[in-house]
Formats: structure tokens, C-alpha cells, sequence
């Protein structure tokens, strides 16, 4: 009889582990998917913030771009105002050569603060022609041997811009 009670007790046992187990497993299930919900909204949020740090960066870029020329700007008013005070000067100066000493006074000033800008402008009169830096217009016959190949005159000036070409040079060129 003790034989059969502990067969019965040894079953019942058995029969209470059993659901343990289903409920260690569905445990497990529950933690997966736990994880995998944790995992898919860690996700999500990481694309909201990389999508929000797109919109955030393109938005500084565009203020960057609008506003970038501002300085600039803002340093040559007074440049424009002198040209202004200038063409008031024009239209009561009896003498000429006041006027054309003003005007000269203010493109120096332009120029000037166009260099310490970076502007640079190309010196070609003279140097072999170089279709990276000067675009030829025409090309006539060279007044000497020497000058084959070269530029012989600037119809429209080329410029630098920090060692960059900002516009080519239009030159003539002689054969």
C-alpha cells in the first residue's frame, strides 16, 4: 500500500510540475515579447529623434545660408553710402576733379574691403594662356614673337575668392 501511495503521490507531482512548466514557458514567451516590444519602441524612438535631428540640421542649414551673406553686407553699407554722398556731390559740383578724386576714394575703399573678404583679382596681361583660370574670346595676331600663346588683353577681369576662381578671366589671346 505504501507503494501505491507514493506511485499516486510521485503522479500528483508529477501532474503539479507539469503546469510549472507551461508557466516557466509561457514566462518566457511573455519575457520575448516583452523584449521584443522593448526593442521595437527603442527603435521608434530612435528613428523619431534621428528623423527630428534631420528636420533640426536642415532648418540651421537654411538659416545659415540666408544669413550667411549678412556680414558681408552689413560691412560695405558704408561703401554704398559713400557712393550715395558722391552722386549728390555730382549733381551740384561745378569742378570735375573733386568728384572723380571722391569716386576713386571709394572704390579703393571697396576694393580694399573686397580683399580682406578674400577676393583676389587675376593678373593675366602677359602669362601663357590657361583655359583653368581665363576663358579666350577672340585671339589676334600676336604684336611680337614672344607674346604667341600669351594674353594680350583682358576684356572682363577674372577673380579669386580664397585661392578659388570665382569667374574666369575673358582675355584675347595672341598667334
Amino acid at each position: 500500500m505504501m507503494n501505491e501511495q507514493e506511485n499516486i503521490q510521485d503522479e500528483n507531482l508529477a501532474q503539479d510540475n507539469a503546469p510549472q512548466e507551461e508557466q516557466v514557458e509561457l514566462s518566457k514567451e511573455e519575457q520575448l515579447e516583452i523584449q521584443l516590444a522593448e526593442s521595437h519602441d527603442k527603435y521608434a524612438r530612435l528613428v523619431a529623434e534621428f528623423d527630428n535631428y534631420k528636420k533640426r540640421t536642415s532648418k540651421e542649414r537654411m538659416e545659415l545660408i540666408q544669413n550667411a551673406g549678412q556680414g558681408v553686407i552689413k560691412n560695405l553699407l558704408p561703401v554704398l553710402d559713400d557712393f550715395d554722398r558722391a552722386l549728390v556731390a555730382m549733381t551740384s559740383a561745378q569742378d570735375v576733379q573733386p568728384i572723380k578724386e571722391g569716386v576713386e576714394l571709394v572704390n579703393n575703399k571697396l576694393r580694399k574691403f573686397l580683399e580682406s573678404e578674400g577676393l583676389k583679382e587675376m593678373d593675366v596681361i602677359g602669362q601663357p594662356f590657361d583655359a583653368d583660370f581665363q576663358e579666350a574670346i577672340t585671339a589676334i595676331p600676336s604684336p611680337t614673337e614672344d607674346m604667341k600663346n600669351k594674353v594680350i588683353d583682358v576684356v572682363e577681369k577674372g577673380y579669386y575668392l580664397n585661392d578659388k576662381v570665382i569667374r574666369f578671366a575673358k582675355v584675347v589671346i595672341g598667334q
